[in-house]
């Protein structure tokens, strides 16, 4: 009998000790910059920036930056496209970081701009849908007015090794596009849902143009329910880049059956992504 209650007095502290941990997970902070003005887009969006847990406790330490699409989606629940699925990506990345499974990274959340998201999300101008075109001038927006602020504001490692930028559907389409035409300025990227169909698949072509001397890091996925051409586009997208020196190490290829093109799809694979592309030094 007393073997027996010492049995159980140690499970309950060991249940107890690992509640406490639980609760003793240390939360990153989320700063806004609202009505944040581009020049160069002629508009301008609210900014939200997830500093990791630990930021204020030293000052000497920099950190990764990730700039992801989508701004509106990511953090809070009444911002969302549908409001209550948001991403969930404060507490992604807060039990990643605090489980040691991904280095802490300081995250960009940059709202798209309404009316004007499709054409600054798409590299090029689609006729069939009567707009897109303007990711070039997007990526300006990011390397020549955003960064510079969140370099000069925060503590981040500021060259190209150390910023990614990620997003889903069109968000993926132009994180591929930005990691794959300026892999200077980005070296990782989260393609989650990307719409490879815009404009023919040119996307696939642009793949196939591809010189850079290094492979970015790139996580690429699809739902299983988002569509038979949507699994077949992505698919194709990683044949191209394994086709052109992507291996296992630098690009990671989940199709998700179960899934479908939504926040809480992408909410729910979002950990693995960070986890992927900020690896535990």
């Amino acid at each position: 009998m007393r073997d027996m209650r010492d049995t159980l007095r140690s499970t309950f502290r060991r249940a107890l000790g690992l509640e406490n941990r639980r609760q003793a997970l240390r939360q990153g902070k989320l700063e806004s910059i609202p009505a944040f003005e581009s020049k160069i887009l002629g508009n301008t969006r609210d900014v939200t920036v997830y500093l990791p847990p630990g930021y204020d406790d030293r000052d000497d330490r920099r950190y990764p930056v990730l700039y992801m699409h989508d701004g509106q989606n990511l953090f809070e629940p009444h911002r969302a496209f549908i409001p209550g699925q948001h991403w969930r990506l404060r507490e992604a990345a807060d039990e990643a970081i605090g489980a040691r499974t991904m280095s802490p990274v300081i995250i960009v959340g940059v709202d798209n701009a309404g009316p004007s998201r499709i054409d600054e999300y798409t590299p090029r101008h689609d006729p069939a849908k009567s707009g897109g075109g303007r990711a070039d001038d997007y990526a300006r927006m990011l390397l020549e007015e955003l960064k510079p602020l969140i370099d000069s504001r925060y503590r981040t490692l500021g060259d190209g090794a150390n910023t990614a930028v990620g997003g889903s559907s069109l968000g993926g389409l132009l994180s591929m596009y930005l990691v794959a035409k300026y892999p200077q300025a980005f070296s990782r990227a989260a393609v989650m849902s990307p719409s490879v169909w815009w404009h023919d698949r040119a996307i696939l072509r642009q793949i196939d143009e591809f010189t850079g001397p290094q492979r970015p890091r790139i996580w690429l996925d699809i739902g299983g329910k988002e569509g038979a051409d949507a699994v077949a586009g992505v698919q194709a997208l990683r044949d191209g880049l394994r086709a052109k020196g992507w291996n296992d190490a630098s690009l990671a290829f989940l199709e998700d059956r179960r899934a479908d093109h939504s926040e809480r799809a992408w909410a729910a694979r979002v950990r693995k992504v960070l986890e992927f592309l900020f690896p535990p030094a």
